[in-house]
């Protein structure tokens, strides 16, 4: 591949730096990083690769025209400075909400629909982490079968919210009061609430896994309920997903065809304990699958137990596997 200069917006940042960790890791054709955060650590030191780099400011950044921007401070930083990239001539991927539902702006997840991209798509949004491992899993049982609706729980660990919710559990374990990054205590508790509650009663997070699943798998004839709940875990998201198909399958089929889809591991032997947890996918990029059994209430139904590390393939592999794409296929 060539190489390629690279900014990377958030680089002190949860997601940020895993994905220092993984382009470092998985060898990514880099010719310059370009390292950006807030103004407070502007002109401070990050190392990669070995080697200490200053950090630039945003707008530095902008004037430097790199080909490719992995943006991951927010959405409100996306909104501010994507386009600005963008005009010169840089590719964003951003791993935000900010650009996921606009109709002109493609929600990638590389298995699945990388194919749709183009060198005219300067802005690329990468999905919520909850949707990628969903979507990943549910992606050929859907070609096969017909997806007609899905129900799911998610148990969303803290790191998800960042390093406030990281310190707010470290701190509650410890009996310090602290800066609280949710509403209530999240040590040894549920909370069903990820995100703020919008006016029909669900979360953000909740309508993000609705609206983003039906337009990664382009069939906006999937209906979605979802409800959200963090846990105190560090490490990875775990979903129970309840699917019903249009057509019949056999258990057979679907496990053939969970272990021949890209990126998806099945670990599914009940009677010995084996299934997936957020400890088993702990700094890896795969989606673990297992529990896989037909609902016996309802006809042409499975029921499934999703796993993934939020912080990898959720968000830093998933965007670094949409530029190691681009740069594949020449569209940098």
């Amino acid at each position: 591949m060539k190489t390629v200069n690279v900014a990377l917006v958030g680089a002190t940042g949860l997601v940020g730096s895993v994905m220092l960790e993984l382009l470092a890791k998985r060898k990514f054709p880099i010719n310059q990083l370009i390292p950006v955060a807030s103004e407070n650590s502007v002109g401070k030191k990050i190392t990669f690769n070995g080697k200490e780099i200053t950090i630039v400011s945003i707008e530095d950044a902008i004037k430097m025209s790199p080909e490719i921007a992995l943006f991951s401070a927010g959405g409100s930083i996306s909104l501010a400075y994507a386009e600005k990239f963008a005009q010169k001539g840089t590719t964003v991927i951003d791993n935000s909400s900010a650009w996921r539902m606009d109709p002109n702006k493609k929600l990638i997840v590389p298995e699945i629909n990388a194919w749709e991209l183009s060198r005219e798509n300067k802005i690329i949004a990468n999905p919520n982490c909850s949707t990628i491992q969903m979507v990943l899993a549910l992606s050929n049982l859907h070609k096969a079968f017909q997806i007609n609706r899905i129900v799911i729980s998610t148990y969303q660990s803290i790191t998800g919210t960042g390093v406030k919710a990281v310190r707010q559990l470290e701190n509650e374990e410890q009996g310090i009061q602290g800066e609280m990054a949710y509403p209530h205590s999240i040590y040894r508790n549920c909370i069903p609430q990820c995100d703020v509650f919008e006016a029909n009663g669900y979360t953000k997070e909740e309508m993000k896994l609705v609206n983003e699943t039906k337009k990664i798998l382009s069939d906006d004839t999937i209906r979605v309920s979802a409800t959200a709940v963090r846990v105190p875990v560090v490490g990875g998201h775990a979903e129970s997903v309840n699917v019903s198909f249009e057509k019949s399958f056999e258990l057979e089929n679907v496990v053939r065809l969970l272990k021949e889809t890209s990126g998806v591991i099945v670990l599914d032997n009940p009677r010995e304990s084996i299934y997936p947890m957020p400890k088993n996918a702990h700094q890896k990029d795969e989606v673990f699958v297992g529990r896989i059994r037909r609902d016996e209430s309802y006809a042409n139904s499975l029921n499934l137990w999703i796993v993934a590390d939020n912080l990898r393939k959720g968000a830093a592999t998933n965007a670094i596997q949409i530029a190691e794409y681009l740069i594949s296929k020449n569209l940098v």
